[in-house]
């Protein structure tokens, strides 16, 4: 292949690349997959495979998406993405798994990934089901948040997938019983975990003042983050941003102001008497 050749099929990449992505975005997964195959026609790419795979699995093809996350797999031996749906899709394919609703759960907006300060937070999600029902789970779907008692629920549907974690679910409990409204999606699907990134969507006026998020994203009020990097949903975890808030943290804490400055007025007598 010549150098323009080469140029040539690297922005048709680029171009299916970023066609790809706004299709996933939007839902039309049937036209993401055929895009994706485009690119893999090009040649071999770990992100196209991924994406292939997402889009296989939306549409319930699991044991192909299976095989494109294999494929993904297969070139990066350390890509997390498909290490964990290979193994996720592994149990639905063995057929070992009594499904959480059909496997085509109801997907949260975009809007649900960007980060607002004091609005939005991570939890994770303890007393979980078996891993063979959470497996048709995926980053993306939306959880329904309901009170019982004082705990907070995880639900996909009619199913208690979960309880979110007492750090977070004590305090939007009150808030909740207060007249708040949160909305929630999956960020994060594993074996034995299961994060989710709560939005707040309503603020009732008793609770004026209360901040649901206190510890929330660093930054100026109104600041806000995305969560998408690259590719609808961003899979890795929060670990990165955590180590960020820290650092953060330790800047704040520096003493920044500068030492005074006591002139001495003898110094330009003494360089005077200097031969």
């Amino acid at each position: 292949m010549t150098l323009g050749e080469t140029e040539t099929a690297n922005r048709q990449r680029r171009h299916l690349t970023d066609v790809a992505i706004g299709q996933a975005t939007r839902g039309e997964w049937e036209a993401a997959v055929e895009t994706n195959r485009q690119i893999l026609e090009i040649g071999g790419d770990t992100d196209a495979y991924n994406r292939l795979g997402k889009a296989l699995a939306e549409l319930g093809q699991h044991a192909e998406a299976l095989e494109a996350y294999r494929e993904a797999l297969a070139r990066d031996a350390t890509n997390r993405i498909a290490e964990r749906n290979v193994g996720r899709l592994q149990v639905i394919a063995a057929g070992e798994n009594h499904a959480v609703g059909d496997g085509k759960s109801e997907k949260a907006t975009a809007a649900h990934f960007i980060e607002e300060m004091g609005k939005t937070g991570h939890a994770r999600l303890m007393n979980l089901l078996p891993a063979r029902q959470l497996a048709p789970l995926s980053p993306g779907d939306a959880i329904e948040l309901a009170l019982e008692g004082g705990i907070l629920i995880a639900r996909v549907g009619e199913v208690e997938i979960g309880q979110v974690e007492p750090r977070i679910g004590v305090r939007l409990a009150k808030l909740m019983k207060g007249g708040n409204r949160y909305e929630a999606a999956i960020t994060t699907v594993d074996r034995d975990e299961v994060r989710i990134i709560i939005r707040e969507v309503f603020a009732d006026p008793s609770n004026f003042g209360k901040v649901s998020f206190p510890g929330s994203t660093a930054g100026r009020p109104g600041d806000v983050r995305p969560y998408i990097k690259g590719t609808p949903l961003r899979y890795d975890d929060e670990e990165e941003s955590e180590e960020l808030e820290e650092e953060s943290e330790e800047v704040e804490e520096l003493d920044t102001s500068l030492p005074e400055f006591s002139a001495e007025p003898d110094l330009e007598e003494e360089l005077l008497e200097e031969p």
